[in-house]
């Protein structure tokens, strides 16, 4: 049977569920969904521009803690509250991700952890 490790990180905010906040499988972190909590665990109740910002700062924290990078990233999900807030949020995305464009799934949800208008989840090489 083959595991999987689990990652944690100080300089991301711990998982407010009985989660982790990622694994790494086979080669491949998979991290959980990231909303815009503070490594500290305090909730950045501002705009889409500011979660987005912390959410990103969160799964780069995520990812260089193990060696890889947002550079490595091969997958995300993009949950979000309103579409609304689609254009602000890939201003903020393509500048983490620059000219690397991973595959992508953006959808809208009802509601998110804590009210939050954005969360991600990444699939990265190590």
């Amino acid at each position: 049977m083959q595991t999987s490790t689990p990652i944690s990180t100080p300089n991301a905010p711990q998982a407010i569920g009985p989660y982790s906040q990622a694994h790494i499988h086979n080669g491949l972190i998979y991290t959980s969904g990231q909303i815009a909590l503070t490594p500290e665990g305090d909730f950045i109740n501002g705009d889409i521009v500011a979660q987005s910002t912390q959410v990103l700062e969160n799964l780069k924290a995520i990812l260089e803690s193990v060696g890889s990078s947002l550079q490595k990233v091969i997958k995300t999900s993009v949950f979000l509250s309103d579409m609304e807030h689609f254009n602000a949020l890939n201003e903020v995305y393509a500048r983490y991700f620059g000219s690397h464009k991973p595959a992508r799934s953006t959808i809208a949800v009802k509601s998110l952890p804590k009210n939050a208008l954005v969360e991600i989840e990444c699939i990265a090489i190590l």
